[in-house]
């Protein structure tokens, strides 16, 4: 028996019967021989860790758009929270820790430079249209490894594709990820929006905070016990009404006061056009687009499709570096 065997066995003892054991994964769609050390969801976990969009989102905005203090978030930091919150709800419940850890490393891999204005203006040029989570897909299956994906399980990929909120995974695991999103951007939003001075703990309706807590610790304490708590020994991953209730009305609370702030969106406007005007640019002058996008138009790929593809990888720099190079004149010198 191999260490993966034995891992495997181990699951099987120790881990809850709603846990998804790696051994009865639906495997990948390109078949592969398992690994002599890992389970197929820790393997998955290091594929995502170890790809190039991993890497990139740690200059992709989250809320505030390239901000000079060094303790804002950025996208790459939003993920690490979402796992942590996920292992430890994952943990509690003696739930697959690999397969929400994975989960959730890769849940934002299709995340545009500038955030949500990227996603919107994306959404807005590309005639299929464009929404992060299923690009997020398109990476793993598609686009990394130069072109051949990283094979994925099932598992895995279901969970990142119904990360969002009108999604519902097939795993316990899964369903911990797309919970883990909100109460992460929630509570690390709320606490860039005070060091932003766009508001203040006070400011945050009362109704909510003597429910969830006084201070982001106590808030996030509370959520996760609370999900634990109502989820231990059931088939689902649960909140109360109460806390549901004053979580999502926090929520309600940002968006209106803080995701569609003026002085936070003031830059938005300017991150849309920027990309659009990318876009329009390399779909007039394919030829400008890197080798390695020319590939895949040359076998048969949508022009739009690949131009999409190369600004949603983009970076919040190396969008700006590309516009910059388009459209701003340089200076003459020999």
């Amino acid at each position: 028996m191999n260490i993966r065997e034995k891992q495997e066995q181990w699951e099987q003892t120790y881990l809850s019967k709603f846990a998804s054991l790696s051994m009865n994964s639906k495997g990948r769609e390109k078949p592969e021989m398992p690994c002599d050390i890992r389970p197929i969801y820790q393997r998955d976990r290091d594929r995502i860790l170890h790809s190039k969009a991993f890497r990139r989102l740690k200059d992709k905005t989250q809320v505030f758009f390239a901000p000079l203090g060094d303790h804002y978030r950025t996208r790459l930091t939003h993920t690490l929270e979402v796992s942590q919150n996920a292992r430890t709800i994952a943990k509690a419940l003696r739930l697959n820790e690999d397969l929400t850890e994975a989960i959730a490393l890769g849940h934002d891999l299709g995340h545009t430079p500038f955030g949500h204005a990227g996603e919107h203006a994306l959404d807005l040029i590309c005639s299929h249209g464009f929404r992060h989570y299923e690009h997020s897909i398109r990476i793993v299956e598609k686009l990394e490894n130069k072109g051949q994906g990283l094979n994925l399980s099932v598992e895995v990929r279901d969970g990142i594709l119904n990360h969002q909120t009108t999604g519902r995974a097939m795993t316990l695991e899964g369903r911990i990820v797309r919970l883990s999103d909100k109460i992460a951007y929630l509570h690390h939003d709320i606490d860039d929006a005070i060091r932003g001075k766009v508001l203040t703990e006070e400011e945050l309706p009362k109704e909510f905070r003597d429910i969830l807590g006084h201070d982001p610790r106590s808030r996030l304490n509370c959520i996760i016990h609370d999900i634990i708590t109502m989820s231990e020994g059931k088939p689902d991953i649960l909140m109360s009404p109460e806390i549901e209730k004053a979580m999502f009305g926090l929520r309600a609370f940002m968006f209106e006061n803080v995701y569609t702030n003026p002085k936070v969106k003031k830059e938005e406007k300017k991150c849309k056009d920027l990309l659009i005007a990318l876009f329009e640019h390399y779909k007039k002058n394919i030829e400008d687009l890197p080798e390695e996008y020319q590939i895949p138009i040359r076998r048969g790929e949508q022009e739009e499709q690949v131009i999409c593809d190369y600004i949603a990888g983009m970076t919040d720099h190396y969008a700006l570096h590309q516009f910059q190079e388009l459209y701003e004149p340089k200076a003459w010198s020999i």
